[in-house]
């Protein structure tokens, strides 16, 4: 399926509302230290296996990104947050004058329930712009990565990204949940933890000057990890430039558990310079050990075949690797390569043996160069008081 019409990752015209790059750096706090409880203990992201409260989803909003098509990927959204409310709570933000419609859309026969809450917001991608939590004992807080619309102010790839860039301000004050600052600008998409101590991140998304200006790639670390709890980061290069978040890590490398990880493997007809990313992160992989000193487990994940898959273009993200795990199930993307798709589920399903395994066709979503990871945000559980 092509969108003949600007996308994620695809020609707009930039939001007169959107904040300059330099404006939002010179407000960044200075690093320092990890941030901690009122107990003392440091507040850690957490495994996305671990229990959630909800999960966030946002509904989009804008038909200068999605043109004719805006429809059909809120068909999309509501399909995604009917699936994942069948396991826990969903919120979907929305804005004030179409929360009737979101309402509408994914309000019937839901399981656990999905609540719209009127909030501002751009687009779909919560995973980028939504707060990361972070736990310990008996608390919880958000951390703000200061979004700036993937750095793409003024390139071909730019699109408003004012009101997301405000929402996880907003959907924390909602909740009562504090609210943390980084000290480095970043996304969701560009963070994905084994729950103890371990990060995994590309250069490419946040080593950056469209998200750090001037900061070198241990000042970037030092940031993360002061803001998430983080002990070791794990460096794999990416790709900057060929797509709207210069390669974020959620589309290319997951833990399945800690020490545990899988890695998207380019499927026939893979652009080479993707292939070219794969083996560089294979290899980066191979020789890293994690925040406790194990070696990686690494599990391939193969992507489809373009030739057999329904989507088309350049932005249609056909990756198993976005997939989203919820209570009790892991959401994944099936693109109509039926051998493919059978894979995906059997890998997946060996990997997550406590979980049922749900395909689901997000096509409309993929051809905006995302998937149902980048359409998600989820509240853990406190862990207990010690």
């Amino acid at each position: 399926m092509d969108l003949p019409v600007t996308s994620r990752r695809r020609l707009l015209q930039l939001g007169a509302a959107a904040l300059p790059l330099a404006a939002l750096g010179s407000a960044l706090p200075t690093a320092a230290r990890a941030a901690t409880a009122p107990s003392g203990a440091t507040l850690r992201m957490p495994a996305e296996t671990d229990a959630h409260v909800r999960t966030f989803m946002a509904w989009p909003a804008l038909s200068s990104v999605w043109s004719s098509h805006l429809g059909a990927v809120r068909r999309d959204i509501a399909n995604i947050a009917y699936a994942i409310s069948r396991y826990e709570p969903v919120v979907v933000i929305a804005r004030p004058d179409q929360a009737a419609d979101a309402r509408y859309a994914c309000g019937s026969g839901a399981y656990h329930g999905i609540e719209i809450v009127e909030i501002a917001n751009d687009d779909l991608w919560i995973r980028d712009f939504g707060p990361t939590f972070v736990v310990a004992p008996g608390a919880v807080a958000g951390v703000d990565t200061n979004f700036n619309g993937w750095g793409k102010t003024g390139t071909s790839y730019a699109q408003p990204y004012a009101n997301d860039a405000a929402a996880a301000t907003t959907l924390l004050g909602q909740y009562g949940v504090n609210r943390i600052q980084a000290s480095f600008v970043g996304e969701g998409g560009s963070l994905e933890t084994d729950g103890q101590g371990t990060l995994l991140a590309t250069v490419s998304s946040l080593v950056n000057a469209n998200r750090n200006p001037g900061m070198s790639q241990d000042q970037v670390e030092q940031a993360m990890k002061s803001a998430l709890g983080i002990d070791k980061v794990i460096w794999v290069p990416g790709l900057a430039g060929q797509d709207i978040t210069d390669c974020h890590i959620d589309c290319l490398a997951r833990f399945t558990a800690p020490g545990e990880v899988i890695l998207d493997k380019p499927g026939p007809g893979t652009d080479s310079k993707w292939v070219a990313v794969y083996n560089e992160t294979k290899q980066a992989l191979q020789s890293a050990t994690d925040a406790q000193g194990r070696r990686l487990t690494i599990t391939e994940l193969p992507a489809p075949d373009r030739r057999y898959i329904r989507g088309r273009g350049t932005a249609f993200l056909s990756s198993y690797s976005n997939y989203y795990t919820a209570n009790g199930a892991v959401l994944v993307p099936q693109f109509g390569d039926s051998y493919a798709d059978g894979v995906a589920y059997a890998i997946l399903q060996a990997k997550y043996p406590g979980r049922n395994i749900v395909q689901l066709d997000i096509d409309n979503v993929a051809s905006g160069g995302g998937g149902i990871h980048c359409a998600t945000q989820s509240q853990p559980v406190v862990p207990p008081a010690v």
